[in-house]
């Protein structure tokens, strides 16, 4: 079981995790080495803060 920092709530840690390992499944690269399943990978780059959520700012486009 990965370990959420307390710095992250637990609803964007599932979020971003998720997202991250949807990316996982479409062929992007692990920041992170390990021979786990992609959904834990997806958790320990986020635990790890390799991977981190994109503020929104009203007004402008999307990243894509």
């Amino acid at each position: 079981m990965v370990q959420r920092p307390s710095h992250i709530g637990a609803f964007e840690f599932a979020i971003v995790s998720g997202l991250r390992a949807a990316q996982l499944v479409r062929g992007c690269t692990p920041r992170v080495l390990g021979i786990h399943k992609l959904a834990v990978i997806a958790q320990m780059e986020v635990a790890a803060l390799a991977v981190v959520r994109t503020p929104f700012v009203a007004g402008l486009p999307p990243a894509r």
